[in-house]
């Protein structure tokens, strides 16, 4: 059945999203596409838009750090992915940038050896090609680096 959306003030919407945004950080794509779930004219959802960057509830610097560095850290993502993800949730480049620098290079780096040795240890391939085909999708699918991904292959199984 359908339901016809419900509009609330501009002091409620601003109010949801101030909590919205308080909760977890977020992006302006994010943000726009909760605005749109609300009655809201354009320039009301301007006017809110203004208000949660005014109060740094909003910024998307903080956004691409953290972003970056929690699919890092919980995920084990590299840094193609990540900046895949960015540039999906419409990040700019410079942005993408300074995240990128919030991952330190040596833990990167173990990052990658540990991921790639445990996944190493599951594959009950048989034979060495398939097994290192396995590995390499596995890991390029995790937005490793090309080179880094072959160097550490060879570095394992040889």
């Amino acid at each position: 059945m359908y339901q016809k959306p419900v509009s609330i003030t501009l002091a409620e919407a601003t109010r949801k999203l101030e909590y919205y945004c308080a909760y977890q950080d977020r992006c302006h794509k994010e943000v726009e596409a909760k605005l749109n779930t609300y009655n809201l004219i354009p320039e009301a959802k301007d006017k809110i838009l203004l208000h949660l960057m005014e109060h740094n509830f909003l910024n998307e610097e903080r956004f691409a750090k953290s972003f970056a560095r929690g699919k890092f850290k919980t995920k084990h993502w590299g840094k193609n992915r990540i900046v895949r993800e960015l540039k999906f949730r419409n990040i700019s480049s410079f942005l993408i940038k300074i995240a990128l620098q919030e991952i330190p290079e040596e833990d990167y780096l173990q990052s990658l050896h540990t991921l790639a040795s445990k996944k190493l240890a599951q594959i009950t391939e048989s034979n060495i090609f398939k097994k290192k085909k396995k590995l390499a999708d596995y890991l390029l699918y995790r937005g490793w680096e090309t080179q880094l991904v072959y160097d550490k292959i060879n570095e394992l199984t040889s």
